[in-house]
């Protein structure tokens, strides 16, 4: 593997092991304290699933009703488009990272772009501006959102890109941090400023902004590949994998060390070695929401976390069930508070009172008993 700084030359951590210390690190064996705690060490986490309530309070220590609007609510959390072009809840204090990044691939500059909605990438600033302005004094529903920027005699023609289903004029705005979602209380959207967010730090310049995400990944989903930053990174925010690869090895000179996992290189902090080194492994059983972070974050084709023959069902969205942070079934649960199980051949046989537990914890997170059944798939 490529990349700069030494190489740790220890003993080989476990795929096992590592997972553990990942399971630990992402609030999955005991919970954080707040939803703005889970949400910051993940990254991101998916709000266009319908599950981002229920992937979050599943990682809290007390996971009360509402504890994500509630975090929304104070500003401790925003929803905004991120990765892949989707929404997705960030922690406000970090958000700016990842939104800096995405600017990168600088695709309002596109000539399809800039033919398309007749802006100029010289536009932009002025285009900012007037967002701004019209969010100045709090969160618009989308038109008096589109009737304040096409004010502006130079946007008058944007009216439909600006109210289009797809909100693709949208996104670039969000991603230079001047809009995100507001509240929705009859289900209908609203776009806010993100600076309203007492926690809001904006955008930092982007080789520090490239260098802090790699570091932030590497303390929740390390130790990991090149190609799981790749993904992340290069893919998730389109970043490009030059500037992926560069701001790696700066991290790997500054901050984090090669290790072996299983006998393959892997990234990881070297404030983290020595815990991932003595991580036990475990066989504990965590029933996730689909499109769940401990997945999308590593990317499904990282077969240590999604077994290859099982892969395409995770990433339709199958709700998945982890023994030891490994992918060993799927869950539905029915309306008549029915919990169907799906335990995969290959993850041996099901621990019933594990299984047990969890569907009692479920059941708490969903407010209601569920009657668990295994069936094997």
């Amino acid at each position: 593997m490529s990349g700069a700084g030494p190489t740790l030359r220890g003993m080989t951590i476990s795929s096992a092991q590592a997972l553990a210390w990942r399971l630990g690190r992402q609030h999955l064996l005991s919970g954080a304290a707040t939803a703005h705690e889970v949400v910051r060490r993940l990254g991101a986490v998916p709000a266009w699933s319908g599950d981002a309530d229920l992937a979050v309070r599943r990682r809290l220590a007390d996971p009360a009703p509402g504890a994500v609007a509630a975090a929304v609510a104070a500003g401790d959390l925003i929803r905004t488009f991120a990765f892949r072009g989707s929404s997705h809840l960030m922690a406000a204090d970090e958000a700016g990272a990842y939104l800096a990044v995405r600017t990168a691939s600088r695709q309002w500059a596109l000539r399809s772009w800039q033919e398309h909605y007749d802006l100029r990438p010289d536009d932009w600033p002025a285009l900012l501006d007037a967002v701004r302005g019209a969010l100045a004094d709090g969160p618009l529903d989308r038109e008096a959102f589109a009737a304040a920027v096409t004010a502006v005699p130079r946007f008058a023609h944007l009216g439909d890109a600006l109210l289009h289903p797809s909100m693709t004029l949208l996104k670039p705005i969000a991603w230079h941090g001047e809009l995100c979602f507001g509240p929705s209380p009859d289900g209908r959207p609203t776009f806010a400023s993100p600076s309203a967010s007492p926690r809001w730090r904006g955008l930092p310049d982007l080789d520090e902004a490239g260098r802090r995400a790699v570091v932030a990944y590497l303390g929740a989903y390390g130790p990991a590949t090149r190609a799981n930053l790749h993904y992340w990174l290069a893919e998730g925010l389109s970043a490009g994998r030059r500037r992926v690869e560069r701001w790696t090895d700066e991290v790997l000179r500054d901050a984090a060390t090669e290790v072996a996992v299983d006998g393959e290189p892997a990234l990881l902090l070297r404030e983290h070695v020595a815990e991932v080194e003595a991580a036990e492994p475990t066989d504990a059983v965590t029933l996730l929401a689909a499109h769940d972070q401990w997945v999308l974050g590593p990317g499904t084709a990282d077969e240590r976390v999604v077994p290859a023959a099982r892969r395409a069902g995770v990433t339709r969205g199958a709700a998945l069930v982890l023994r030891g942070g490994v992918v060993a079934g799927t869950w539905a649960a029915g309306p008549g508070g029915a919990l169907d199980v799906t335990w995969f051949a290959e993850a041996g046989s099901p621990p019933e009172d594990a299984l047990d537990a969890e569907a009692d914890r479920l059941g708490t997170l969903l407010g209601r008993a569920l009657d668990l059944r295994v069936g094997p798939g």
